[in-house]
């Protein structure tokens, strides 16, 4: 029998996810070398909460691997058995070089940037992450651990799989225990979906490892204090203290004390999803590492209902993440979810149920509410008036939709229900692993809602869709609807032109008429919001900003970026390039009007999934212009000769429609040729060698 026929996988998967980004939020603000042990405990006592309230939470190394090298299964493991090459690959494609995604701490000190180096050079895994290459110390370290998550996920109850290719993804940059803590922790995950006790859970992960390794010995350890101390946590961790501490292990942060403390959390939070994270918080060291990590096990053994509200809440369903693509890190957690249970679906060789087939849709924002007390991150700017409801219970939604409460309004009063595709600094607390973000809805875009009204007082309720543009935050108010009560209201509007601005709120201001004497009061419920359709907008980058150190809405791998003068200017040493987009976009006109200043390489870039898989289209060495292929390595396709100039401006423009792509100069076609190797991706701005460039504007059109 195939090992995947669970009845509640897809909500596993949910709240594995889940759980891993509540344990990661927990415990990050405590993650050292400042906070000890001691300071913690003396500062915070008995954690029963997130400990910092952050205005939005930023990308962490913990949730980016287990995003993004994944991926690998998109990109080149399609329809074969995917390599620890493939997910090196994943790797180079999806991190910019020096920013974001995991901790850059140098060579030689982070096992992930030395990883990183050596995969540049190409040095292919797992020889990249090998002991023998990077030496013991840098292969034992907490990585290795820490980025597998999504693969016991993907395998539930399927232990040796998920062990497995979690080895394969560690091994990209680590070696020795450093597998050994990814086949675990990966284990245990796939077997919390069908375990019935954390000690069988335990028992699993061990059984996939040498029972000689230091890692085996330092969990039979605390499997072992647990039998005969099991009710003081804290006794047990002055125990790894004393006997596997930080002092006995060199490095930065090593990986055997913390799989001590996720072990002894596992055991001594006693079937609690919350007191497990809590304790692997309280006991210092790679706090969100091991937090996220247990999170993950008892998130999917004991389900979405025993991760309590004050937990849930402020993750409201969304995290960002920190790759080349702005699009993808904007991350709606139970859309996350499906597609990593569709991937388990494929690599089972299952055919997954059509709803959830339905349920994603690639490239466009659909959110339908169904797992229990999902919110999709929708927010209310006005709280004492429109109260989103967010519930423990599992299916309190009815309809399978969210909740809004509307309490007691009259005719002063306006709330605002709306969805955020679109993120700005001024948004978080701090620059931690430097998100970079394009908006997830564009002009000429079409929203659709379905909304239930359950009136139980006073006037008529109004809705009017509205979209906020992010450069001075100015609304853009669109017909006002009336809703018939007992009755689903289906609301549909046109993103308006918003000249080269960006949309940073899409959503629905409520209000009535009510009097004082007859209050509004009642609910409503929102279902299946929808954006799709052709996109068709410019870029002013007098309206733009430098943000994460990345000019908006851009990521940038590479080279000097500044907005200066109306545009954005790029001053480059050697190749770099720039990324925005909807990442799924297929065909498209993309046009752009660029400054050569200076080198002899200016390149628009299309079809991007990725640093090292794109298409260039510009200039290319003096007196040609050229079409070139980036798939881990550069292939000139087709070059023609155009003369052109330093300090003159040029209009570029690619259309792309299947396999055909052209490309002209101020309206005169310079390039028509096929090519189908790349079928949809980013855009943006490239050059291979040193040079400076002005781009003055960006233009970006759908079509069918």
């Amino acid at each position: 029998m195939n090992r995947l026929i669970l009845k509640n996988y897809l909500e596993k998967v949910y709240a594995g996810f889940l759980g891993m980004n509540v344990g990661i939020r927990l415990g990050a603000p405590v993650e050292p070398i400042e906070w000890t042990l001691e300071r913690i405990h003396q500062f915070y006592g008995e954690i029963k909460g997130y400990v910092k309230d952050y205005k939005m939470f930023a990308a962490d190394d913990d949730a980016n691997g287990p995003i993004f090298f994944i991926r690998a299964l998109y990109d080149d493991a399609i329809d074969r058995e995917v390599t620890a090459e493939d997910i090196g690959k994943a790797w180079l494609n999806y991190a910019r070089d020096g920013i974001g995604m995991f901790w850059w701490g140098g060579e030689g000190v982070s096992t992930e940037h030395t990883a990183y180096n050596n995969l540049k050079k190409g040095i292919p895994a797992p020889r990249s992450g090998s002991a023998d290459l990077n030496g013991i110390i840098l292969a034992e370290q907490i990585g290795g651990q820490i980025f597998i998550d999504t693969w016991g996920l993907l395998y539930p109850n399927n232990i040796e799989k998920a062990a497995h290719y979690a080895e394969m993804a560690a091994s990209v940059s680590h070696d020795k225990n450093g597998i050994f803590g990814a086949r675990f922790i990966a284990a245990c995950i796939s077997k919390a979906f069908s375990a019935s006790s954390i000690e069988e859970v335990i028992e699993a992960g061990l059984s996939t490892i040498p029972g000689d390794s230091l890692y085996a010995k330092v969990v039979q350890a605390v499997v072992n204090f647990h039998q005969k101390h099991p009710n003081d946590f804290r006794l047990c961790r002055q125990y790894l203290e004393d006997e596997w501490g930080y002092d006995k292990y060199p490095g930065i942060c090593h990986i055997i004390p913390n799989a001590g403390v996720c072990v002894l959390s596992l055991l001594y939070g006693k079937g609690s999803f919350a007191r497990t994270i809590e304790i692997a918080t309280m006991c210092g060291w790679d706090t969100d590492c091991n937090a996220g990590n247990v999170g993950t096990i008892v998130g999917v053994l004991y389900g979405i209902e025993d991760i309590p509200n004050h937990y849930r809440k402020p993750i409201n369903d969304h995290i960002v993440t920190s790759s080349v693509s702005g699009y993808l890190n904007n991350l709606d957690i139970p859309t996350f979810a499906k597609e990593l249970a569709l991937l388990g679906y494929r690599v089972s060789g299952m055919e997954p149920p059509k709803s959830l087939v339905d349920s994603v849709k690639n490239g466009e924002v659909y959110f339908d509410f169904s797992f229990p007390g999902s919110t999709h991150g929708f927010r209310t700017n006005n709280s004492c008036k429109t109260i989103l409801k967010y519930s423990e219970e599992k299916g309190y939604n009815r309809l399978g939709s969210l909740e809004v409460m509307f309490d007691r309004m009259v005719e002063v009063d306006e709330s605002k229900i709306f969805y955020k595709p679109f993120y700005r600094r001024a948004e978080f607390n701090d620059e931690k692993y430097k998100p970079t973000f394009a908006p997830t809805a564009y002009s000429d875009q079409t929203v659709s809602v379905k909304i239930f009204l359950d009136q139980w007082q006073g006037d008529t309720i109004i809705l009017t869709p509205y979209v906020r543009k992010t450069y001075k935050q100015d609304e853009i108010r669109l017909q006002p609807v009336v809703l018939k009560n007992q009755d689903w209201n289906h609301i549909e509007f046109i993103i308006p032109e918003t000249d080269g601005d960006f949309i940073d709120e899409i959503g629905y201001i409520v209000q009535s008429p009510s009097t004082l004497t007859n209050r509004a009061f009642g609910r409503f419920f929102l279902d299946q919001f929808h954006i799709s359709g052709n996109a068709d907008y410019s870029i002013d980058f007098e309206k733009q900003s430098v943000e994460f150190k990345c000019i908006t809405p851009f990521a940038h791998n590479n080279g000097e970026w500044t907005l200066d003068d109306g545009s954005m200017k790029c001053e480059s040493i050697n190749e770099c390039s720039s990324y925005t987009g909807n990442y799924y976009a297929k065909d498209f006109i993309v046009g752009a009007v660029i400054t050569p200043e200076s080198g002899f390489s200016h390149c628009v870039i299309f079809r991007a999934i990725g640093v090292k898989r794109h298409y260039l289209a510009g200039l290319d060495g003096e007196g040609q212009v050229s079409l070139i292929l980036n798939d881990f390595g550069l292939k000139r396709l087709e070059s023609v000769p155009f003369q052109w100039e330093l300090g003159k401006s040029y209009h570029f423009k690619i259309t792309c429609r299947g396999s055909n792509i052209t490309f002209s100069i101020d309206d005169k076609i310079l390039i028509q040729t096929s090519d189908s190797r790349l079928s949809y991706g980013m855009y943006g701005y490239g050059c291979l060698e040193a040079g400076v460039s002005r781009i003055h504007t960006f233009q970006f059109q759908a079509i069918n």
